[in-house]
């Protein structure tokens, strides 16, 4: 089966911030649980919702390395 492309209506999820690709993988288990689409429609919403998955466990990633170095160096400056 050949790689289909992007759809264009669909940003890049690298450009997404935290909130949209939450509010839009939300939408995609929301869609993908109504039921009622065809087999290809649900591969590209599970697709989706894997890359939004992924974008917000990055964001979640990087605001997790933020806490921690701020409380490193907040916890070197006190002794």
């Amino acid at each position: 089966m050949p790689k289909k492309q992007p759809d264009a209506a669909a940003p890049d999820t690298d450009a997404l911030t935290y909130e949209q690709a939450r509010d839009e993988l939300v939408d995609v288990v929301r869609q993908l649980e109504a039921g009622g689409a065809s087999l290809e429609q649900s591969l590209e919403l599970w697709e989706r919702g894997e890359a939004l998955a992924q974008r917000c466990q990055a964001w979640l990633d990087g605001a997790r390395e933020r806490l921690d170095a701020a409380r490193e160096r907040s916890g070197s400056s006190s002794e």
